[in-house]
């Protein structure tokens, strides 16, 4: 998934967003359980960066978080951005593109629940709880019992998609999903409204790790990522328990 700037073909940044920099990124170990139900995991909680450190904008929030059933599905995006970047900046490109969600898009937060960068650095996305089923805005359809995680880059035809970043996709889709889904294996869900390629109503059946195109009319997350989910799917399945 991307915002409309980014599908235009057009990557807007605040400029002064992409210059600052921030002090190099904290990697946290897990954290205690939220409060309130959170989903049993197979396999172990990879370090994540939470919001706090890549300091969203907790005002600019416009509600507070919901939250769906135990996870079923991963949908692997990209969000467009140039694949040059120094990770020192991922910071300052997450509160932007938290920005572009929140005020182009009209949503309430940013719309993934996790973003990778391509040092394999994993952040929290939408508020709510790392060990929560929230709610996100990722993939339009298809947000219940489900969890977006985007590729911080644009992975079209040709690019070499960085193998840490594979890597941090793969840990954290293998502690998501819940106990005895099959990271290889297919599943059923039902369309929640019609903006996708499936009407309101309907059950589509997708891969459990699958990428934003299988879903809707777009080429996300990338030719080049789009071909790396099969080996994928292979490493969640051999890091999980079940």
């Amino acid at each position: 998934m991307w915002s409309r700037r980014l599908a235009l073909g057009a990557v807007v940044l605040p400029l002064a967003l992409l210059v600052m920099r921030d002090a190099p990124v904290r990697l946290l170990p897990p954290e205690p359980a939220a409060v309130g139900p959170a989903a049993p995991h197979t396999a172990p909680q990879p370090a994540i960066v939470k919001r706090s450190v890549w300091r969203a904008d907790e005002h600019m929030v416009r509600h507070r978080a919901t939250y769906t059933g135990p996870v079923n599905a991963v949908f692997i995006h990209h969000t467009g951005h140039p694949n040059g970047y120094d990770c020192a900046d991922v910071p300052a490109m997450l509160r932007a593109l938290q920005m572009d969600h929140i005020r182009v898009e009209g949503w309430d937060d940013i719309g993934y629940n996790f973003v990778v960068d391509r040092c394999g650095n994993i952040y929290e996305g939408r508020a709510g709880g790392i060990g929560r089923s929230v709610h996100g805005a990722h993939t339009q359809g298809f947000n219940d019992d489900s969890v977006g995680i985007a590729a911080l880059g644009n992975f079209g035809a040709g690019v070499t998609v960085p193998k840490p970043l594979l890597e941090g996709m793969a840990k954290l889709a293998a502690w998501k999903l819940r106990p005895g889904v099959d990271p290889r294996g297919t599943v059923r869900l039902v369309s929640t409204n019609g903006e996708s390629r499936y009407r309101k109503g309907a059950t589509a059946e997708f891969h459990v790790i699958s990428g934003h195109r299988d879903s809707h009319q777009t080429r996300c997350p990338g030719d080049a990522l789009y071909d790396r989910l099969p080996a994928i799917r292979d490493t969640v399945a051999r890091m999980r328990k079940d």
